[in-house]
């Protein structure tokens, strides 16, 4: 029996096919258990005082009346917080690395509005909020800096004096020879300043955590949103100086995360404190206000003097920048964005040179979280404006100029200017698709038929990429001395005393359907039904599941999280072969599994039903061999290691991730010259994941991620004012679209499978920046050469702007 055959098996009943979601049965049914549902005895409930200014020294706390109110439980103030734990690990290194985050603000400094300053616990949600609006804390305002571009500046307020900067981490990426290139162009096109806006891909569900100690064996035990729970335990145990094999992390059901729940393990501290000193379970419920004030931006990014060079046949040579990448007062999980964007170096075109400073800058805003697409759809969107910008002022044709400039099908596996191999894909074939999908000709028609009338037509394209299946030897890329390479994930399938067949994946699910596409590929691979497989609902480290990079995140799932549930699965198909093998009278290679039983090939009579396999192994040992009953348990943990080997640091070269999925998107507008507001009339999205497990939850994903885009494109913005504060601190402030501002989606596919992965399949799913680049080329189509869409965000306020002439000049052409 060769692990090709165990691999992938030769008949596909279930993958592939777009069969119901098995969690969809209990969801419906609101059956489901998100983070605030599951009942606790003795709950305290946790509320935290915030500081309303976005940079002050706190000069004094005063709790007394606080302790007045009924319900009251106790707080946790920062001085205790600097006692009891230590501060959470910086990834980047020296000077960065001094900066200090901890769960409360340190040193008695608040950094951002919104930065936790008091927790309090109640007997109650509203006992505990009634308390923290009592307690009192006096302020010193201090100078404070909300823009990138000011915060570089040497004499700008500092948000951690210690580093003596305002920048976290500075790099150079030089691949090719750009100026070589740009003197040799026959065109350059110039740009001196981009910008992409700060957003949120704002879960349905926010965050809610549990925490419960347990003094007798000293452990701790944190049920809510983790999706990486495997880096929250090791982020837990060195602020809590916890040994980690005393913390269990897990889940149950919970609303969504696209990347801003990486964090969690931050108000979990605070929470773990509360419950430790008081005796009792501590539950913190986030508001939608406070996830908007700290619970995930995504990454601001500035880009400054952009410089692209072109050939007269519109060839694309390369490209130059500068990027501010504001990360708001705290890294966290930054400075990573400072290189996760290289996996797309490229973008999807054929590159040859791509030089860019990167800095990654604090400001007093709240901090940024990994978002869905990323830190890689900032440096798609500058890729997709300049390859627009260039097509309209050098009159080349906007569909011609892609596809002369796209990667070709027959060029894969391709490799990018630094090291990256583009997997698989069919760009030309994928917009060609998305083009008919919207009647590209009749919406050309459209477009001079309404010229005049005091609407515009504009069309866009947008062409992204998914990057999915992390190396994190890229981490080194950021600091050479952390400990991280490669990628793993766990998986363990089991043969129930009964027969049945249970499946746990190291990953995380919060909407995804893993249960559903585990399910699938077990079935098909023991040859069982899709309804015989039992997958766990959520996660839990107890589980022994997980690997260190256990969870959801990066588009990995279908690879890792699949890759490993079909090792385990191999595994325990080598278990019940043996123990078919000795009850049948034959050898473990002429075992095969079908219809729910271990059978002799060629000779279906003399079979075994799995639930016998599993009594044998069970009850009746005696019946095997020594050798086969020492051996089998009829569990089996497996782990999938991605084929990656570390990166070169010093050229910062190599490849950065597994697979690459694509979106083609494609969209037609119309825009009100009166009051500059965007309708979307029309909208596509073609997707190639390589080998799709389900075309349901595929085309499910697309859409969620299109309307992720297209909302942030043209309706969501965390702006701050001057004083620091947020704009948009509820969903009265900041609007998330709905399906009343999105028109009917036409969805294609197109299917390229990957040759790195067990079954072909890509990850899949952050697709998000893809509207953002369709609709800023639709609008930059609309209006023309009046004013250049350089801002990813555009409003009714801004696309008026833009038909008077904004940013116009700051295009400029030469040669």
């Amino acid at each position: 029996m060769t692990t090709e055959q165990i691999a992938r098996p030769a008949t596909r009943r279930f993958t592939g096919k777009p069969m119901p979601r098995k969690e969809d049965d209990r969801l419906l049914k609101a059956q489901g258990e998100f983070g605030d549902d599951t009942p606790v005895a003795h709950l305290g409930y946790l509320a935290f005082v915030r500081s309303p200014y976005a940079r002050a020294r706190i000069t004094a706390i005063d709790v007394s009346a606080a302790e007045r109110v009924d319900g009251y439980l106790g707080c946790l103030l920062p001085e205790e917080v600097e006692t009891l734990t230590d501060p959470y690990m910086e990834l980047q290194g020296p000077p960065g690395d001094a900066e200090v985050d901890r769960c409360l603000a340190s040193g008695g400094t608040v950094r951002f509005s919104g930065e936790p300053v008091v927790a309090v616990a109640g007997d109650s949600r509203e006992a505990a909020r009634d308390a923290a609006a009592a307690v009192v804390v006096e302020y010193e305002p201090l100078p404070h800096v909300v823009d990138a571009r000011e915060a570089v500046r040497e004499d700008a307020p500092l948000v951690h004096p210690q580093i003596g900067s305002n920048i976290a981490f500075d790099t150079l990426y030089d691949w090719g020879d750009i100026e070589f290139a740009l003197a040799n162009a026959d065109h350059v096109i110039e740009v001196d300043e981009l910008h992409f806006h700060r957003f949120s891909s704002t879960p349905l569900e926010c965050s809610a955590i549990t925490v419960e100690y347990d003094a007798g064996v000293d452990t701790f035990t944190f049920t809510g949103g983790f999706a990486t729970p495997q880096l929250a335990t090791f982020n837990l145990a060195v602020a809590l100086r916890h040994p980690a094999n005393k913390l269990r992390v897990l889940s149950k059901d919970f609303g969504g995360s696209f990347g801003v729940k990486l964090n969690t393990h931050i108000p979990a501290t605070a929470a773990a404190l509360l419950s430790r000193k008081l005796s009792r379970p501590v539950r913190w419920t986030e508001t939608r206000s406070e996830q908007h004030l700290m619970g995930g931006h995504g990454n601001e990014r500035w880009f400054r003097n952009v410089k692209m060079a072109l050939q007269a046949d519109g060839t694309v040579l390369g490209l130059t920048y500068d990027a501010l990448d504001d990360v708001g007062a705290y890294t966290r999980y930054e400075p990573l964005g400072g290189v996760i964007w290289t996996q797309v170096a490229n973008a999807c075109y054929q590159l040859k040179h791509l030089k860019v400073r990167y800095r990654s800058v604090y400001t007093n805003k709240g901090p940024v979280h990994p978002n869905r697409g990323y830190s890689r759809m900032q440096h798609l969107w500058l890729v997709e404006r300049m390859m627009d910008i260039a097509a309209h002022r050098l009159g080349f044709d906007p569909v011609e100029f892609r596809l002369h400039n796209y990667v070709q099908p027959d060029q894969y596996p391709y490799t990018t200017v630094n090291g990256c191999v583009y997997d698989s894909g069919d760009l030309p074939l994928s917009l060609r698709k998305a083009l008919d999908l919207i009647d590209y000709p009749g919406a050309r028609r459209l477009q001079k038929e309404v010229a005049g009338t005091g609407k515009r037509i504009g069309i866009g394209i947008g062409s992204t990429l998914d990057s999915g299946t992390n190396n994190f030897g890229q981490a080194r890329l950021l600091n050479a001395h952390l400990p991280f390479g490669g990628n793993t994930e766990g998986g363990l399938v089991k043969l129930g005393a009964d027969g049945s067949v249970y499946a746990t994946t190291g990953g995380v699910a919060f909407g995804q359907g893993h249960e559903t596409t585990v399910a699938q590929v077990v079935a098909d691979t023991l040859g069982v039904g899709y309804d015989d497989v039992h997958v766990q609902r959520g996660s839990d480290s107890a589980l022994s599941a997980q690997t260190g990079f256990s969870g959801s995140y990066a588009s990995q799932f279908a690879v890792t999280g699949i890759g490993a549930i079909l090792n385990a699965t191999k595994r325990l198909i080598r278990e019940i072969s043996l123990v078919a093998a000795a009850t049948l009278g034959c050898t473990p290679e002429e075992i095969e599994l079908a219809d729910g039983t271990a059978r002799v090939a060629g000779d279906p009579e003399r079979a075994l039903p799995l639930a016998a396999v599993a009594g044998i192994v069970h009850f009746s040992p005696a019946d095997l061999p020594a050798d086969v009953a020492e051996e089998v348990g009829l569990v089996a943990r497996s782990v999938y290691r991605a084929p990656f080997e570390l990166p070169d640091l010093d050229r910062k070269y190599g490849n950065l991730t597994l697979t690459y999925a694509t979106q083609i998107h494609a969209c037609v507008v119309e825009i009100d010259e009166a009051t500059g507001h965007t309708k979307l009339l029309r909208y596509a999205m073609v997707d190639d994941c390589g080998t799709p497990i389900n075309p349901m939850v595929i085309e499910g994903q697309v859409h969620g991620a299109t309307v992720h885009g297209i909302s942030a494109a043209l309706f969501e913005h965390f702006a701050y004012d001057g004083d620091g504060q947020l704009a948009a601190g509820n969903f009265y402030d900041y609007h998330a679209a709905t399906a009343l501002d999105l028109p009917s989606f036409a969805y294609g596919s197109v299917v390229s499978p990957s040759p790195f992965t067990p079954i072909g399949a890509k990850g899949m799913g952050e697709g998000g920046g893809a509207p953002l680049h369709a609709l800023s080329a639709a609008i930059q189509d609309a209006v023309g050469d009046h004013g250049m869409v350089l801002e990813s965000f555009n409003p009714p306020e801004r696309v008026l702007a833009l038909l008077r002439g904004l940013d116009a000049e700051k295009v400029k052409v030469s040669r």
